[in-house]
């Protein structure tokens, strides 16, 4: 019996900084004109949520004294509560309405705004992963990561370590 294979992370799977810029650069353009679904993306940008995580948050989730987000964690994710930036959250409460749910929208639909917005042919899941990747090269502070991202197990969080370790070393062993 074979063992199963770890997760391995790729180019493929996180914004390069350049894709980064140009997709924070398609949402400021478009902010005022479609607040929510360019909020809804810089959500998952800086908080490193799951889609299903954001699409569960509550108006009673925002802390406006903190100014942070709690995010339920799903798939056995720790809870957590996530500092966001001023801008972005007195953006997010331009959205405030009647509803409970901040973004009152179906998984399929968080999809479709993505594909519209993205900058690039990566999947929505990219959001995550960008996210502990910026994290992790500002802080090397891989436990900051876990619990941001709400992993219970740090080898689920090892991987972002690994991965910008190894192709930092091979670019300064080889170039």
């Amino acid at each position: 019996m074979s063992k199963p294979s770890r997760y391995s992370l790729n180019k493929s799977k996180y914004l390069q900084p350049h894709e980064y810029d140009r997709l924070d650069h398609i949402l400021q353009t478009y902010i005022d004109e479609n607040r929510r679904d360019c909020v809804l993306i810089l959500i998952g940008l800086h908080t490193g949520a799951r889609a299903s995580e954001i699409l569960g948050l509550e108006w009673s989730d925002v802390d406006a004294y903190e100014q942070t987000l709690f995010i339920k964690g799903l798939k056995g994710s720790n809870d957590r509560e996530i500092p966001i930036p001023q801008w972005l959250f007195l953006q997010l409460n331009r959205l405030r309405g009647e509803n409970s749910k901040v973004f009152p929208i179906s998984y399929n639909r968080f999809r479709q705004i993505w594909e519209f917005y993205r900058p690039v042919e990566k999947k929505l899941h990219c959001l995550r992963h960008t996210f502990a990747i910026r994290l992790y090269q500002k802080t090397k502070d891989i436990r900051l990561v876990q619990v941001a991202l709400g992993h219970r197990n740090i080898a689920n969080t090892m991987v972002y370590a690994e991965y910008i370790y190894s192709t930092q070393e091979l670019k300064r062993l080889i170039l």
